[in-house]
């Protein structure tokens, strides 16, 4: 139980600092993703099940507060929680090279999706401008904040959850 509160008590924040905090260092309307790096940080440390319930969550949260279309964002955030814990057992926790990767393909793809999603099923077909003025700023930013971030997670992680998962391990039967 606690560690399903310290997990729920990440994700709050993580969702509060990025519709605050994140929203007053935009530069051009354009600002980073902490969502995308908290998804990518917990697949990669905790493995597939946790990331795919951390991520749906933190996309719930998302779909709650700023969807248009319920179920957009929980299903994306869900497949880069799910698709970065394929990576739980390759690489090392405390290696950010892996992480930043991994953030800047979550984030391309997650607004590749949005593009999809939001523009281009309207009408909008100019995804060249979409890359220009969104998805390559919005790369850089991420990428930075996943360097200044991805520390804090695995010592959160690594100080305050006791038990250590297994890849077939659910974070919601743990005792």
């Amino acid at each position: 139980m606690r560690n399903k509160l310290i997990l729920l008590a990440m994700i709050l924040i993580s969702f509060f600092l990025q519709c605050t905090l994140m929203k007053g260092i935009a530069i051009g309307s354009v600002s980073p993703n902490l969502l995308v790096v908290l998804c990518v940080s917990m697949g990669l440390m905790l493995g597939k099940a946790p990331g795919l319930f951390i991520g749906f969550f933190t996309g719930l949260l998302v779909d709650l507060f700023y969807g248009y279309y319920p179920g957009v964002h929980a299903v994306i955030y869900m497949y880069l929680g799910f698709g970065s814990g394929f990576f739980y057992k390759v690489c090392y926790d405390d290696d950010i090279k892996v992480p930043m990767l991994l953030a800047v393909a979550g984030d391309f793809i997650y607004n590749f999706l949005i593009y999809i999603f939001f523009f281009l099923l309207q009408g909008n077909t100019n995804f060249f401008f979409y890359l220009r003025r969104i998805i390559l700023p919005e790369i850089i930013y991420t990428l930075i904040l996943t360097a200044l971030c991805y520390r804090l997670f695995y010592h959160v992680i690594h100080r305050f959850l006791r038990i250590k998962y297994k890849e077939s391990d659910s974070l919601w039967f743990t005792k």
